[in-house]
């Protein structure tokens, strides 16, 4: 009778670390699936600047070698011309279908 308990201890802890193992590998898993998606996040985000880096270039053709500072001053500028608030707001917002 004794053995039969010792057995029964046993399986029980057994069971529990597989339990355990197996709680382990879906909290790894779950951090890989979240690793990938903030990766294609990024990605999506680093694809978004360039391209629209690439229209700026194309429409102004500025000189190069101005820093991040200078093409900010120059956005702001535009972006206070007349007319420029109305036509922003008529974009569409992020997420609406265009």
């Amino acid at each position: 009778m004794h053995q039969n308990s010792t057995t029964q201890t046993e399986q029980k802890k057994d069971e529990q670390k597989e339990i355990l193992k197996e709680i382990r590998q879906l909290e790894n898993r779950q951090k890989i699936l979240e690793n990938k998606q903030r990766n294609e996040e990024r990605k999506a985000r680093t694809r978004r600047l360039i391209e629209r880096g690439a229209i700026l270039e194309g429409i102004f053709p500025l000189p190069p070698d101005l820093s991040g500072e200078e093409v900010k001053v120059f956005l702001i500028a535009l972006s206070r011309l007349p007319g420029a608030a109305k036509l922003a707001a008529g974009l569409p917002k992020s997420g609406d279908k265009p």
